[in-house]
């Protein structure tokens, strides 16, 4: 079991104390928050034991969790890769690319691994579909939400839109060659909505809009490929798979079958990919400390989450 700790006990850092307290692949330490009733507050009603500094945790574990607010990510990432400690960082994975880069760098100097949190990779809906993901050409995702005060701190493309911006770069292996956005600040300073359009090299197109004053919440994705259509509901946790393939001589009297305007005929036909319910956040963490015990890379390693937060910044300077 890899001891490990937790910088920040707010809302999601109470979440991942829980869950590392209930794994099997971890020993929690403890944590450390910065506001000290807080810390006071969750040490007495959870029993899980407050370190008085960041230091203090550091010294003590094998594994950092940094659930902190973006801001400090790359202070408290770096302070524990220096001293040799693996990082689980929240996304999104710093402020700036710069610091991301630099967290690479530092990662590789002092041979340590590192996962950045993008919850939706682990999401059952997406894990079922993503092999049948093969060579999308056409994506469209939408991900509103209530407002929620937490998270106004940044635009709505690192607090939301990242998630998808994630999601799309894992499955669309082409670089980014054209990004077009807009976006509309509404109650907080920074943008509350927004839409981006991602021209990939190889010619696919995502069309990603991003809302934090819906009265509903929706985080849906749909994928466009040769001969067939996926759709993802990241919020219901349900999935839509339809596929066409050249129509039989013979069809059964219940096939569906389309014809095109040249007379060629296609079937379609459905599939229902099993669905497992998980804890996406507890599996994010555990294969963290698989990674770490195999020697294998992480599956939402430093590097992509570092892209994900380039190709975020393209569309709000494109703002």
């Amino acid at each position: 079991m890899l001891k490990a700790g937790v910088l920040g006990a707010g809302h999601l850092g109470k979440i991942h104390l829980k869950l590392l307290n209930q794994s099997k692949k971890y020993n929690l330490i403890g944590f450390y928050d910065p506001i000290k009733e807080n810390a006071e507050k969750v040490e007495k009603e959870f029993g899980y034991k407050a370190f008085n500094s960041i230091q203090e945790l550091i010294n003590a574990v094998d594994v950092v969790d940094i659930v902190t607010p973006t801001l400090s990510h790359f202070d408290c990432a770096k302070e524990a890769i220096e001293k040799g400690k693996h990082i689980f960082i929240e996304k999104p994975i710093t402020k700036t690319v710069e610091e991301a880069d630099a967290l690479i760098e530092l990662s590789k100097k002092y041979n340590v691994k590192g996962q950045v949190g993008h919850v939706e990779r682990f999401n059952p809906a997406f894990t079922a579909v993503k092999n049948s993901i093969t060579n999308p050409m056409f994506i469209e995702t939408h991900r509103l939400a209530e407002f929620n005060p937490r998270g106004t701190d940044v635009p709505v493309v690192l607090d939301l839109m990242i998630h998808d911006i994630d999601i799309i770069l894992s499955v669309v292996k082409s670089k980014v060659k054209n990004v077009n956005a807009s976006g509309v600040s509404v109650i907080s300073d920074t943008p509350d909505i927004a839409n981006a359009r991602i021209e990939f090299e190889n010619g696919c197109v995502a069309n990603l809009t991003a809302s934090r004053i819906s009265l509903k919440n929706m985080r849906k994705s749909r994928f466009f490929q040769k001969d067939a259509y996926i759709a993802v509901d990241f919020f219901e946790k349900a999935t839509e798979v339809v596929r066409m393939k050249d129509a039989p001589k013979k069809p059964g009297d219940f096939d569906m079958i389309l014809q095109n305007a040249e007379g060629v005929k296609k079937q379609i036909y459905f599939e229902n990919p099993t669905i497992e319910n998980n804890n996406a956040i507890l599996d994010e963490l555990e294969t963290f400390a698989d990674a770490i015990n195999n020697n294998t890379s992480p599956i939402v390693t430093l590097q992509q989450g570092t892209e994900a937060l380039r190709v975020a910044q393209m569309i709000i300077n494109d703002f």
